[in-house]
């Protein structure tokens, strides 16, 4: 298993930026900049190609209606590029609160949109000329549709590699499917190892039915938070109000992914109580109403033994990369806990 973590996109840039430098060292794999309606990933990523050596870099997540498919596929290869082959693209539809209200786009079709852009990323990175006939692209712009002056054109440069892995976000079962057949990665989102099966395992299956075998195995990216040590279950209130966002705010009521995701995982009463007492704006007690069974089973927080033990089972669901969130404050404390994991992984 290889080991990832992200850094936070609200703020202390430098300091994640040291972190990442310090993790690489004690065995860090892989380093995510998230986009939300925050400062962009390009930028970040960017820097943090000239300031590392060894770990691949991913964006965590672009969206894929904020940019053209074309200018997706030239930054994923500019961002392979300064960093000599380290780049993962991260793609996600994001929600319609974010597209729609930040955008200004409308949020429709994730899942056509999604296999088209893959298909048009992987026609720039083989430097061919790009034509492209979908319901939602169609490259060139027809003339009836512009001035009738553009002509398919290929990329200038010659991208490092004519393959950069895909990485998707996905949550329901059409879009793992999608993903499962396209994609070389696959990011779920608060990923609980016994559950995982019940929840995804039949799309999982659709999904590599179709998949190309040249795309290899199904890389799995689950994202537990991170303590490793004798008295460390309370860090587990640290997120808390993560949780409490997604399952209580992320959305509206009946159209909140996340809460969707909880319910499937068993806690449907839960997933209620944290949506009304969240959208009532009652956001600690929304925070406190999420259920210790649920923070346990999606962590890697307790003595070393029991981390072992969490780490195998993720493992046994079929994961492949842990990207973890260290919880004890400071970068000693953070290092030291990738170190530890590093440790009991090999």
């Amino acid at each position: 298993m290889r080991i990832g973590t992200g850094i936070n996109y609200s703020g202390g840039f430098a300091d994640s930026v040291a972190d990442i430098v310090e993790l690489e060292k004690v065995g860090l794999d892989i380093a995510f900049v998230p986009e939300a309606y925050s400062f962009d990933a390009v930028s970040q990523l960017g820097y943090l190609a000239a300031k590392t050596e060894r770990v691949q870099l991913a964006s965590g997540i672009f969206q894929i209606y904020t940019r053209t498919p074309s200018l997706t596929a030239m930054t994923a290869a500019g961002l392979d590029f300064v960093s000599g082959g380290r780049f993962t693209l991260g793609l996600g539809a994001s929600g319609p609160q974010v597209i729609e209200g930040f955008h200004g786009v409308k949020y429709d079709a994730p899942l056509a949109r999604t296999r088209e852009i893959v298909e048009i990323c992987r026609q720039v990175w083989r430097r061919e000329r790009v034509v492209h006939e979908g319901k939602h692209y169609t490259i060139p712009l027809p003339p009836e549709q512009g001035t009738g002056l553009g002509k398919p054109l290929k990329l200038i440069n010659h991208p490092v590699r004519e393959r950069i892995p895909i990485l998707l976000a996905a949550l329901g079962p059409k879009n793992v499917a999608l993903t499962a057949e396209l994609a070389e990665g696959w990011e779920p989102i608060f990923f609980h190892p016994e559950k995982a099966n019940d929840v995804w395992g039949e799309a999982l299956a659709e999904g590599k039915a179709k998949r190309d075998p040249a795309l290899g195995e199904l890389d799995v990216f689950a994202g537990p938070a991170l303590a490793i040590g004798d008295d460390v279950e309370h860090l587990l209130d640290r997120i808390r109000p993560h949780l409490a966002l997604y399952i209580g705010g992320m959305g509206a009521r009946g159209k909140n992914f996340y809460n969707t995701l909880a319910q499937r995982y068993g806690f449907e009463a839960e997933a209620k109580e944290i949506q009304d007492l969240y959208l009532d704006g009652k956001k600690d007690e929304a925070a406190a109403a999420v259920p210790l069974e649920l923070l346990r089973a999606i962590s890697l927080v307790g003595p070393a033994s029991y981390v072992e033990e969490r780490v195998a089972a993720f493992k046994e669901a079929g994961v492949t990369t842990l990207v973890v969130s260290p919880l004890q404050p400071g970068r000693e404390a953070r290092v030291d806990a990738v170190a530890k994991l590093a440790e009991i992984i090999t």
